[in-house]
């Protein structure tokens, strides 16, 4: 869980610096491009069966 929210605060801070930024559009795309892999993660493996610890 840990993980997952770095992610996205690594995503909010990279596009608020790529739309500011002239010249920084890339960054906004990578920050995009981040949020939806980091909601795949998320979505994966809430779905994934999880193992009972005997």
């Amino acid at each position: 869980m840990v993980v997952f929210l770095l992610v996205i605060l690594v995503a909010m801070v990279l596009g608020i610096v790529g739309a500011v930024a002239h010249g920084l559009f890339y960054l906004l795309l990578i920050g995009c491009v981040l949020v939806v892999a980091d909601l795949v993660y998320g979505v994966v493996r809430l779905r994934r069966p999880r193992q009972r610890l005997r």
